[in-house]
């Protein structure tokens, strides 16, 4: 599938966890690039204790891989984000810029912690609709609080998209992550799909042989609509 776009995922080099190095990450976009991949929010970590590189060097290392596609002669779109790790007062810090919104729109990319508790997960989201903010839940799979449907139906009526990862639809992520992915596809709560990928080896990005599955399993206006259209309106900050 032609013209997917990556709304997650760890490219930037020396930022996080990701790559080390530019030429690990112009590899992934060449990965990318050859799985029907054109647009990419490129969402390096923000967590407090663990990951707060500065605007600055992010901004930094996003010219420096602009400028190498460009060179390669691949027709990427890059726009730049990041995977807010959720903390209190982070509509304040949004505001203050020291963390990236996706594309510099409204939307916002926030992953949570495994313990974290339904409670807790709905005040960080209400925080962020409340300050005019567009929650996106990272890899909503992962959290223990969030296997209940109802919780995850809450979350979405209230305003928060959801996002899966590819390789937990694929199984690549575990047995209990792929069941789960695919039973939200089945109830229709699923908003975005993204790579999250962090390396060549280590969780490549995948995109592609994700678009193939959605086709076989759901059609094509399903695959179209998860991996093209609703990124699309992140990117232009449309209502998803």
């Amino acid at each position: 599938m032609l013209g997917i776009t990556d709304i997650h995922c760890h490219i930037l080099p020396g930022v996080d966890d990701g790559p080390d190095h530019l030429e690990e990450s112009l590899a992934m976009l060449r990965m990318e690039y050859e799985q029907g991949v054109r647009r990419i929010i490129l969402t390096p970590h923000y967590r407090r204790g663990y990951f707060e590189t500065t605007r600055e060097v992010v901004k930094e290392k996003y010219r420096e891989v602009e400028a190498q596609v460009r060179a390669s002669g691949m027709e990427l779109e890059l726009y730049l984000g990041c995977e807010l790790h959720r903390l209190n007062g982070m509509a304040d810090m949004l505001k203050q810029e020291k963390a990236f919104c996706m594309a510099a729109t409204s939307y916002v990319l926030v992953e949570f912690s495994g313990h974290d508790t339904p409670d807790a997960i709905r005040h960080h989201i209400t925080e962020l609709l409340i300050h005019g903010y567009r929650p996106i839940i990272a890899h909503a799979e992962r959290y223990p609080a969030l296997r209940d449907l109802k919780q995850i139906r809450f979350l979405a009526d209230s305003g928060a998209c959801i996002q899966v990862n590819a390789g937990s639809i694929l199984g690549t992520e575990g047995w209990g992550n792929r069941q789960f992915c695919r039973r939200l596809l089945k109830e229709h709560l699923v908003d975005l799909i993204g790579s999250d990928a962090h390396g060549i080896r280590r969780r490549p990005p995948s995109l592609g042989m994700c678009a193939d599955w959605l086709v076989r399993k759901f059609g094509e206006d399903t695959a179209r609509k998860l991996l093209i259209e609703n990124p699309q309106k992140i990117i232009t900050n449309e209502y998803v």
